[in-house]
């Protein structure tokens, strides 16, 4: 496939959507998708709890964190995302009036998820076999994040240049703290993760 015409779709919805106020979530799933693209034509959220995201296949499994960190950030709240990866073959004003492979594949691979919480699916099934094995293994992490390692988690992710220090300033708390929390969370793991998805993308 052409690298230029490979895009990369994220549909997922919220683990406990019905718990507590609405805007508890809303606004903090707004405000992450919001840093990814412009609603409705990259983003949309439909059905209540569902949402859809579109952007580059390179940026997504970070993007995939991100909102897990987002969300995770509130007591109580979840997300399940299934990311597709394939050709567009039709653009349209909103995201979910489009198509294409890797809509399908999106869809397809977030109605298989059962007890997963993030998959990935493409045209090609051992580049997916491996990805989501590697993806299994920092769930038992990412799973069981507290707020406040969620929280630590989603400002790094926001803030990928600045220093643990700086982590520290902008969160209002001890470096060892933070230091702590990234360890607890798994990110520096996340992000070596990243770094062979995308060289494993790379190959496609």
């Amino acid at each position: 496939m052409n690298k230029k015409l490979m895009k990369a779709v994220l549909t997922g919805d919220i683990i406990n959507s019905r718990k507590g106020d609405v805007t508890e979530w809303l606004n903090s799933l707004k405000t992450v998708l919001q840093k990814y693209g412009n609603e409705p034509k990259q983003w949309e959220i439909y059905r209540g709890d569902s949402f859809q995201l579109v952007i580059s296949p390179e940026d997504i499994l970070i993007a995939a964190f991100h909102i897990k960190a987002s969300l995770k950030q509130t007591k109580n709240y979840d997300v399940r995302i299934g990311i597709g990866l394939g050709e567009e073959s039709h653009s349209a004003y909103k995201v979910s009036e489009s198509n294409g492979g890797a809509y399908v594949n999106s869809g397809e691979c977030f109605e298989n998820l059962k007890k997963r919480t993030i998959a990935i699916k493409s045209d090609h099934k051992d580049f997916d076999n491996t990805i989501n094995l590697i993806l299994s293994l920092i769930l038992l992490t990412a799973n069981s994040w507290s707020n406040t390692v969620a929280k630590t988690i989603k400002t790094s992710l926001e803030n990928p240049d600045k220093h643990q220090k700086e982590i520290a300033k902008l969160l209002g708390k001890s470096q060892s703290s933070i230091s702590e929390a990234l360890k607890r969370g798994g990110y520096e793991e996340i992000l070596k993760i990243n770094n062979f998805y995308r060289a494993q993308l790379s190959k496609l």
